[in-house]
């Protein structure tokens, strides 16, 4: 199984970016599916994850201005982000996880809020 996130960029604080995963040879649907973020110098933590039955939880730092949803498509997810500030700057990471087979991990798309 291969997870694919896009959607990362440069952008002003204030704006927006739309991150998008999408998952590839997985014979299963992800119970959950989710995005973390990795700064520099910082741990790994969750941002957004989403259940198959769309139960959705954000973490303190981007509750309100992030959106997470899956795709109709299986195994994909999408992480709106508005209001963006240069604290949100991190390389993002979609996850994939099923009971039994665990986490599945895409590669990272840098997000990076500066003016």
């Amino acid at each position: 199984v291969q997870l694919q996130a896009s959607g990362g960029g440069l952008v002003q604080p204030g704006g927006s970016l739309r991150l998008s995963c999408a998952a590839s040879g997985s014979a299963f649907s992800f119970n959950v599916m989710a995005w973390y973020r990795q700064a520099p110098g910082k741990q790994r933590e969750l941002v957004a994850s989403i259940t198959s039955g769309r139960s959705r939880n954000y973490s303190d730092s981007v509750k309100g201005r992030f959106t997470i949803s899956r795709g109709n498509a299986k195994n994909s997810v999408y992480l709106q982000m508005n209001s963006l500030k240069p604290e949100d700057t991190a390389v993002y990471y979609c996850n994939g996880y099923q009971p039994g087979p665990g986490n599945y991990w895409g590669q990272g798309t840098q997000v990076t809020v500066s003016s």
